[in-house]
């Protein structure tokens, strides 16, 4: 994957941010780019880039989706699957995803048309951005599903278990708000056993049993083509 660096513009207050990662991949299908320039638009809030709110006002999320449903939040959601079942499983919750892959993005697109669901927001960008502008306690849960491994360790700071997303994601997530984690990687779980708890949450559940309501994902199956063993843990917002 390709290092990016974003930089604020001068006299703005866009913090100075690392992101790591993949912006697009390879080229997409003439459908998927249907998704995008169709679809897109109106399923992306308004007001988290720094562009569009260089004040960092919070979202007005009832406003948006046009209710006062509790909102969940996925962090990372690859090709979609996750999201969209629960989407569909929780037609009263309405559920926000964050994800900079556009091809992913593309892939959620397809998935929501064919699901119908209508309860969900795509934010294509990186999660911190998302975070900012959440108000304070307005999650009601949190997914984080075999996000990147980073696998060299001189790279594990750029893992979301880490104070710079978990500091974040505490403040928007309400008390008593779960937040799930599924990883097949046994140092990421080793990390997220550590760095979680000391960020104000309490470990509730870690095991290798996967909650009701789970589905599994794409990368889930190619854990486990690979012979890798998928690992769960819950967590509770203190």
């Amino acid at each position: 994957m390709s290092d990016e660096t974003e930089h604020p513009s001068e006299g703005s207050p866009r913090p100075w941010r690392n992101f790591y990662g993949r912006r697009s991949g390879k080229t997409m299908r003439a459908s998927q780019k249907t998704y995008l320039n169709e679809d897109l638009d109106r399923l992306r809030p308004r007001g988290i880039t720094h562009e569009e709110n260089p004040t960092r006002e919070p979202l007005d999320l009832a406003a948006f989706f046009g209710n006062d449903n509790p909102v969940w939040l996925e962090v990372g959601f690859g090709g979609g699957e996750h999201l969209v079942h629960m989407a569909a499983r929780y037609r009263d919750v309405n559920i926000i995803g964050a994800e900079p892959f556009i091809n992913g993005v593309a892939m959620l697109l397809g998935k929501i048309r064919q699901a119908g669901v209508t309860n969900l927001a795509v934010h294509p960008g990186d999660a911190r951005d998302l975070m900012d502008v959440l108000p304070e306690g307005s999650v009601a849960r949190a997914f984080l599903n075999y996000p990147d491994p980073w696998p060299k360790a001189r790279h594990h700071r750029r893992r979301f278990v880490t104070p710079e997303h978990l500091l974040p994601l505490h403040r928007v997530l309400a008390p008593n708000a779960m937040f799930r984690v599924a990883t097949d990687i046994p140092d990421y779980m080793r990390q997220t056993l550590e760095e979680v708890p000391a960020a104000g949450f309490e470990l509730i559940a870690h095991s290798g049993t996967p909650w009701e309501d789970w589905i599994s994902t794409r990368y889930e199956q190619k854990a486990l083509r690979e012979g890798r063993v998928p690992d769960y843990a819950t967590f509770r917002r203190a």
